[in-house]
């Protein structure tokens, strides 16, 4: 799942969240009524979606921050260059 939750052993509501965050992530001027209405069809409350769109806002926006200002990443959270490009090549291709 580090790289890719898609391959993770998600139940239909997990995965519903997962491409929720990452529409959000992606492509934020996309997203509609009919995001956050998934959601609701997953079962989940309108307070659960928001909870959930503010942590994944924030979690974009102190990465933002982090970019920004050229903050270097935990030496614990460093995946080898050649292994995370090769995933991440795959999952863009992917979604």
């Amino acid at each position: 799942m580090l790289y890719d939750y898609r391959e993770a052993n998600l139940t239909t509501q997990q995965r519903a969240f997962c491409d929720y965050a990452v529409k959000l992530t992606l492509t934020p001027g996309k997203m509609n009524a009919g995001d956050t209405q998934a959601l609701r069809d997953n079962g989940y409350t309108d307070e659960q979606i928001s909870l959930g769109t503010q942590v994944i806002s924030y979690f974009n926006y102190i990465n933002r921050i982090a970019d920004g200002l050229g903050v270097d990443p935990e030496s614990w959270m460093v995946v080898p260059e050649d292994e995370w490009k090769s995933k991440k090549a795959d999952f863009h291709s992917a979604v």
